[in-house]
């Protein structure tokens, strides 16, 4: 039709829509603040915005052709590498990573990466760099103060446990495979802080601190690192050695530290001091764990603290294998009763006059299902501390009695005490009058027949309760003696108000006795000479317990010699291994009624 004209077509319209919206892309792109680049399949910038070309002070245009990966560093680890080409690829749709650029002016920037893929059959992504260099500072503001201690400024305990992990983890071919520790406190740090306040010892705190630092930064000379100092709370210090060298080493850095801390500390016109304890851990890094390394430094130093404190302690597996030993005992004690665990031995005591057996001392031992037959001396401690042995003791009370009557009506003609040893906690702790008179009813035993021994320490100065309960088991009829006599207070004057009947010499007196005449027999057993002035000790002592009513026995009786210069200045009974080591209680019938040939002959040994 003429005269009429006709509009755009749809395909122009597309066209210009299309020519519009790349020009607005290209706008946006350019103008944008954001640093982006246009990057091939190749991995090579196709096209770069003035954000991007600033970022690497170039202009966008110098930046075409270029790598982009070694722009932005992402070739440095292989995982992000590798998730790159996949983006590349077009398999993965983005990546995102942090990344510290060095920039050609010298300028560090810490930049979060964004590659994105694009749409379309050209394919290829978008790479978006975006400053954070201020929050990433203000992170590590936060971290830094979550990970330091606010008064000495030292790595807390937070950091520490992170980098002994660290040390832990690491490849053991990269050094020595080994790690050190030296793990201290004050000595006499809670003093000055409770009497000159917190903020002298705050004070104090860091001043250590500042010394520890100079320690640590002197042993890390001509090292690949100094020593990591960290506080762990309170006054707690920590020295970690990565890949430590040897013991030689880790005792170096806790002498230098001893040293360092006990150089007296000026602080505002006050002149303090205090020493440190260290416990020092060296050892392979393979098979040790944060807790299992930590536990034995804090086992070292507990001994460095009991053995007297101001000194280094090395860990020692076998003092440790001791200590986990005790422990095992302790927690176990108590149901060890319940399981029927303990038994009683007994050991003869033999009149030195006659060599006939007079009594027998009740000796516990534990069978315990792990660590074997152990002696008294492995858990009775055990049990005073954590109050087991009031139950232990009555146990051994019962038992003792139980066997001694039956041995009383077995053999009625030779009349047979039993000796039971108590301890000071049982008298404290308990009703002992109650538990021995009710023992002596329900086993039928003769008071008489019945003797407690307490070490002399435990009798000596007795007052008020337990100084009662001696003087009412004595006029119930039981026999009262004093074990391991002089051994400590040695007041034989004291025993003239004790309801005493009996003194136990201690061995130590006894073994002074062991050899006869001018000593040559002595030199010849590789032993030290007899002392005249011993046995001049024991005599008067001997005498003196005479002269008060007591009867003495003599502990740890081995030899003939000893039982003849025993009996020859008046004492009464011995018991020793010379004439029997402890046996089960149907060992003991087979002794009674013997008699030692010159009354120190063994009457029954096993």
């Amino acid at each position: 039709m003429s005269g009429t004209s006709e509009g755009p077509t749809p395909a122009a319209d597309h066209r210009s829509a299309v020519t519009e919206s790349d020009t607005i892309y290209r706008s946006v792109f350019t103008a944008a603040a954001l640093a982006m680049a246009v990057v091939d399949r190749d991995g090579l910038v196709l096209r770069a915005n003035d954000g991007f070309g600033a970022l690497f002070c170039r202009a966008p245009e110098a930046l075409s052709g270029r790598v982009a990966a070694d722009l932005v560093d992402l070739a440095s680890d292989p995982r992000t590498w590798q998730a790159y080409h996949e983006v590349l690829g077009g398999r993965e749709a983005r990546l995102r990573c942090t990344r510290r650029l060095k920039r050609p002016d010298g300028q560090a920037v810490w930049a979060q990466i964004t590659v994105t893929a694009l749409p379309g059959q050209t394919g290829g992504v978008l790479l978006s760099v975006t400053d954070i260099s201020a929050s990433h500072e203000l992170q590590a503001r936060l971290r830094h103060s979550q990970m330091h201690d606010p008064v000495t400024r030292l790595p807390n305990r937070t950091l520490f446990f992170e980098r002994l992990t660290s040390a832990l983890d690491a490849d053991p071919y990269g050094g020595t495979g080994r790690i050190g520790l030296c793990y201290l406190d004050l000595d006499g740090f809670k003093a000055i802080n409770d009497t000159l306040g917190h903020r002298v010892g705050d004070r104090l705190l860091a001043a250590v601190a500042e010394r520890l630092r100079r320690c640590a930064e002197e042993a890390g000379h001509a090292r690949p690192a100094a020593p990591l100092v960290a506080r762990l709370g309170g006054d707690e210090f920590a020295l970690l050695v990565e890949d430590s060298t040897g013991t030689e080493q880790l005792a170096d850095l806790a002498e230098s530290v001893l040293k360092a801390v006990q150089a007296p500390f000026d602080l505002d016109g006050r002149r303090l001091s205090v020493s440190a304890s260290i416990g020092v851990v060296e050892r392979l890094a393979a098979g040790t764990t944060p807790t299992a390394l930590m536990q034995a430094a804090d086992t070292t130093l507990y001994w460095a603290k009991a053995d007297g404190m101001d000194r280094w302690t090395l860990f020692d597996p076998e003092r440790n294998a001791h200590r986990m030993t005790r422990q095992a005992l302790a927690s176990t004690l108590r149901p060890a009763v319940e399981r029927g665990e303990f038994v009683l031995e007994y050991q003869p005591l033999v009149g030195m006059a006659d060599g006939r057996v007079r009594g027998v001392e009740a000796l516990v031992r534990w069978h315990h299902p792990e660590f074997g037959v152990l002696a008294p001396n492995r858990f009775i401690q055990l049990a005073e501390e954590d109050g087991s042995i009031v139950q232990l003791g009555r146990w051994v009370l019962r038992t003792a009695c139980r066997q001694a009557r039956r041995w009383q009506l077995d053999h009625p003609g030779d009349p047979l005490f039993v000796s039971v040893n108590v301890a000071v906690r049982q008298v404290w702790d308990s009703d002992l009058v109650a538990d021995v008179a009710e023992t002596l009813a329900e086993t039928g035993l003769s008071p008489h027949l019945l003797q407690l021994e307490l070490t002399e320490s435990a009798v000596m100065g007795s007052a008020g309760r337990p100084l009662e309960a001696l003087q009412a088991l004595s006029d119930m009829g039981v026999g009262i003696a004093i074990d391991d006599f002089g051994t400590g207070y040695s007041n034989l004057a004291y025993l003239s108000r004790l309801p005493v009947s009996v003194l136990k010499l201690d061995g130590a007196f006894v073994r002074g006795f062991q050899y006869e005449g001018d000593g040559a027999t002595a030199e010849a057993a590789g032993a030290p000479a007899p002392n005249p002035a011993d046995e001049v000790v024991v005599e008067a002592m001997i005498q003196l317990a005479h002269r008060l009513g007591l009867t003495v026995t003599a502990e740890c009786v081995e030899t003939s010699a000893q039982a003849a210069r025993l009996r020859r200045i008046g004492c009464d009974t011995g018991q020793g291994w010379l004439y029997s080591r402890p046996v089960p209680p149907d060992r003991i019938p087979g002794l009674l009624g013997q008699r030692a040939r010159g009354g120190d002959q063994v009457v029954g040994n096993p």
